[in-house]
């Protein structure tokens, strides 16, 4: 099973050097037991365009879909025997970045 943990930030809580190392740390742990599949950062809202091409409508606007003080700041994307086991590993990487996660399960191949 494959599951997405999203970590939540806001503008004015950026990792400091501590931080990177425990979510390093915590990326060679994924890695080390099979979890790891890919992670990344994403940028902030203000560089999102948001696009409506349905019906050929050509809309694209600047900015996010959600307006909010908090935002997607990066992801996990892992591979868990169990939603269990998502689970405590999203709670250690919420831990390692000292930001509020979100799991979801991954729906693709």
């Amino acid at each position: 099973m494959r599951f997405v943990i999203y970590v939540i930030d806001s503008s004015t809580n950026t990792g400091g050097p501590d931080e990177m190392a425990a979510i390093d740390s915590f990326n060679d742990q994924l890695q080390s037991n099979g979890h790891w599949i890919t992670a990344a950062g994403i940028g902030a809202p203000a560089t999102a365009k948001l696009i409506d091409n349905r019906a050929d409508a050509g809309i694209v606007n600047p900015g996010s879909l959600f307006d909010s003080t908090e935002f997607y700041s990066g992801f996990w994307l892992i591979q868990a025997d169990s939603e269990a086991k998502a689970l405590e590993l999203a709670l250690a990487g919420s831990k390692a970045c000292n930001r509020k996660v979100e799991l979801r399960p991954y729906l693709g191949q």
